[in-house]
């Protein structure tokens, strides 16, 4: 396991996508799960990976150090996501950080549906 990386909450960068398995294909978003947590355990940057269901919906909380961590995942699971997106659709995705993290997301993911929050005040104690 990969030694902690000392952070502040302003550099925490948190993506909070929902997605919506079609009809009869939760069990394909499921065995998804398996990879997508296989391919990120390596990823420095990752502070937490892990998913909720409610009903036919799959939530993936997920934190990184900074905009440029939680870019390097996106592009460490591009293509799981392109095949996720085969049987479900992202019906939300909200960003949270502090303003100077998201400066760096926004224009990466300007062709995404983003909700963006900026940080305000906080704690990490982890």
């Amino acid at each position: 396991m990969n030694a902690p990386v000392p952070h502040r909450p302003e550099t925490v960068v948190s993506l909070h996508p929902y997605f919506q398995a079609h009809a009869g294909k939760l069990d394909a978003f499921r065995e998804l799960i398996d990879r997508f947590i296989e391919r990120t355990s390596g990823e420095d940057a990752c502070l937490y990976y892990d998913f909720t269901l409610n009903g036919d919906i799959v939530h993936c909380r997920e934190a990184y150090i900074g905009g440029e961590g939680a870019l390097a995942h996106l592009a460490n699971v591009d293509d799981l996501l392109k095949e996720g997106l085969t049987f479900s659709d992202l019906v939300r995705l909200e960003i949270h950080g502090s303003a100077t993290e998201l400066d760096k997301l926004r224009e990466p993911l300007a062709e995404l549906p983003v909700e963006w929050f900026v940080f305000e005040k906080g704690l990490v104690r982890f």
